[in-house]
């Protein structure tokens, strides 16, 4: 059962899949969206489901740090609630509080320079998501 790691913004999603074993996650790429005009490359996403043999969805659910959802959480549990009607597969929404500014510090220690953080943070974001899921899934 191969899984598909998204990490949601208003403009990218940063995609990663897992390994056929379910134990680790690769990033894959980040595809360019328009929230604000409704484009939110679902056919990227089906192409890559095909190509991965992907049969479920990790979806990064931004809660604010007391546990509220905010404005991107609720964007986030739109584009679940999408892509499980699009695709009848099950979608799971995964906390990710702080994912994006950790891929960054990684990024950082990595020494990458600012210009190319950018064009990879979501695509990392992603990664720590869905490894995330994968280690709890596997205890």
């Amino acid at each position: 059962m191969r899984s598909m790691g998204l990490d949601v913004g208003s403009k990218t999603v940063g995609v990663a899949v897992s390994d056929a074993l379910g134990w680790t996650a690769q990033g894959i790429e980040t595809i360019k969206i328009d929230e604000e005009n409704e484009v939110f490359g679902i056919e990227r996403i089906r192409e890559l489901v095909k190509q991965y043999e992907v049969n479920q969805f990790v979806v990064g659910f931004p809660k604010n740090m007391n546990n509220t959802v905010g404005p991107r959480g609720e964007a986030s549990q739109k584009y679940a609630k999408m892509l499980e009607d699009e695709f009848g597969f099950p979608v799971t929404l995964w906390d990710e509080r702080l994912t994006t500014m950790a891929a960054e510090r990684l990024l950082i220690e990595a020494d990458v320079r600012r210009k190319d953080r950018k064009k990879v943070i979501d695509k990392m974001a992603a990664v720590m998501i869905l490894q995330g899921f994968l280690d709890r899934n596997s205890n």
